[in-house]
């Protein structure tokens, strides 16, 4: 099976760390980011897999090369211009010739990649966005008035939001609402697919997740790697 990882990104908010390296490359645990994603992939039998890069793709290219040492067909796609989460795809229509995944280069989670796919595959939609509910706690009491008189208050109470995950399942038709070699991110697809009543499916994700896009998360990744990440086949 197929699968897409977005590593082109610049990693600003990790700067000075991405200064040096890719954020990809960014070391957690034992292993590198887009190592744990790749042995993740490979466990749900996602076998080839293409990198979709930008900044600093040599690094990236001389560190994986074909992929032959972690047991998958790996593919460096570059892009000369920056063409956000959904660009990219444009280069690789050729390629993509079934249902895919794709997943952003900087998020780790354990996942199931193939009751993803399964559902994805049984759902009457072309595209199919992972989702996650993320609990804010909230630092200060919330009151319920109506006029002069207070009926309800309610301590600190936790905000829950349901956010985009950075995993999705494409198939292959929705390849044709992506301009060429043009910015475009996920969100316009979506936004696109919308306005031409097309079916966007949802998958609610229940498993560890965790977006290392900041400093203070990217230092969260390390500390829970022996629990979630260090062994691949659990």
């Amino acid at each position: 099976m197929q699968a897409v990882i977005l590593a082109g990104g610049l990693g600003s908010r990790l700067k000075p760390f991405t200064e040096i390296i890719p954020k990809p490359l960014l070391p957690v645990g034992e292993k590198s980011v887009l190592e744990i994603q790749i042995n993740r992939l490979k466990m749900h039998s996602f076998n080839e897999i293409f990198l979709a890069t930008n900044y600093k793709s040599e690094y990236i290219q001389n560190f994986f090369g074909d992929g032959l040492k972690l047991g998958v067909r790996l593919t460096i796609s570059k892009e000369t211009t920056p063409l956000g989460t959904c660009g990219p795809l444009s280069l690789l229509k050729n390629e993509l010739r079934h249902p895919f995944l794709v997943m952003n280069g900087d998020i780790l989670t354990t996942a199931n990649f193939t009751k993803i796919y399964n559902f994805a595959l049984s759902i009457n939609s072309d595209f199919t966005v992972v989702t996650k509910e993320i609990v804010t706690p909230f630092e200060f009491g919330n009151v319920y008035s109506k006029g002069d008189y207070i009926y309800k208050v309610e301590e600190k109470p936790n905000i829950k939001t349901e956010i985009v995950a950075g995993i999705y399942i494409l198939k292959p038709p929705v390849l044709k609402l992506i301009p060429d070699n043009q910015y475009f991110g996920m969100d316009d697809l979506m936004k696109t697919m919308l306005s031409k009543k097309m079916a966007v499916a949802r998958y609610l994700l229940i498993e560890y997740w965790i977006d290392i896009g900041r400093i203070e998360d990217y230092h969260k990744a390390e500390l829970v790697y022996n629990k979630h990440f260090k062994d691949p086949e659990k």
